[in-house]
């Protein structure tokens, strides 16, 4: 009888999942399951395949803030970068994130084109910041896609409203130290506000000292109308410099008519002054 042929190992196929990259969350299982799939195979074998699933398990494309945690989130890609201790946004968030978490940092600022390049970017939590300034554009490029932006708790004065209004997205502005004038009061006129929050919008500072306090829809219901006020200091302004110019050119008037008069009244007197000088000439011509 001929010797009996070694037994050769049958090729074994990965499972789907070992290969299909669907984020670094999912991975941690499918190399699990890679690895009791690769015991069965010869080590030359394993190696290989080990070396594929590995690479095919690597999610290119998208990268992760170093100081925050890109997770899945309701079939949707979360990034978590709460309590890290920012001072501004990450420049490197994965484009397809859905819901921003950047609450309880130190944030000073949202510049303009901040979130640009998220274009699927649904919700952004900036809650718990030390934000002071918002730029026009800071929204610019994701405002129809935005459904949710949390800006309480931060240190918001004032707001170009052309960075809210431009918003369809369910805003939170409660607990900042607002000024009350009229670009707030167009912002809770117009804006979609958060009901649950919007009385907690109160006037840290106001034209008047009454306002200071209060929240800014109880003054407002009381018939406040922050903007009328801004007009007519503005039409006070006007008046004021129109009358500063007026008196200026009557000042001015008054100054050439009294110079002139002077000078009449010299040159008039120098003219008396002509014929004495003459007669005493004649006197002493005489006399001579």
């Amino acid at each position: 009888m001929g010797e009996a042929l070694p037994e050769r190992p049958e090729a074994v196929l990965l499972p789907r999942s070992c290969c299909h990259p669907r984020g670094a969350a999912s991975c941690h299982a499918e190399l699990a399951g890679c690895k009791m799939t690769l015991t069965t195979t010869t080590p030359a074998t394993s190696v290989a395949q080990a070396f594929f699933c590995l690479l095919l398990c690597i999610p290119w494309g998208s990268s992760c803030p170093p100081s925050c945690q890109c997770t899945e989130w309701a079939g949707a890609k979360a990034v978590l970068c709460s309590s890290r201790h920012l001072e501004e946004i990450p420049k490197d968030i994965p484009r397809d994130v859905v819901f921003l978490k950047l609450d309880a940092n130190s944030i000073t600022r949202i510049p303009s084109n901040a979130f640009r390049h998220l274009s699927h970017l649904e919700e952004i939590d900036l809650s718990r910041n030390a934000i002071e300034k918002i730029d026009r554009a800071a929204f610019k490029g994701v405002a129809a896609g935005l459904r949710t932006v949390d800006l309480s708790s931060n240190r918001i004065r004032s707001i170009p409203k052309e960075a809210l209004l431009a918003l369809s997205a369910k805003l939170r502005l409660a607990n900042n130290p607002w000024h009350c004038e009229c670009a707030l009061q167009e912002v809770l006129w117009e804006a979609r506000l958060d009901l649950d929050s919007v009385q907690d919008i109160t006037c840290h500072t106001a034209p008047r000292e009454e306002y200071v306090g209060k929240p800014l829809l109880q003054v407002l219901d009381a018939g406040v109308n922050f903007c009328s006020v801004r007009q007519r200091t503005m039409d006070m302004a006007m008046f004021v410099t129109m009358f500063g110019w007026f008196a200026m050119v009557i000042i001015y008037i008054i100054c050439y008519v009294r110079h002139n008069h002077e000078d009449s009244c010299r040159y008039g007197d120098y003219l008396r002054s002509l014929p004495s000088a003459q007669a005493h000439a004649e006197t002493t011509s005489t006399a001579l």
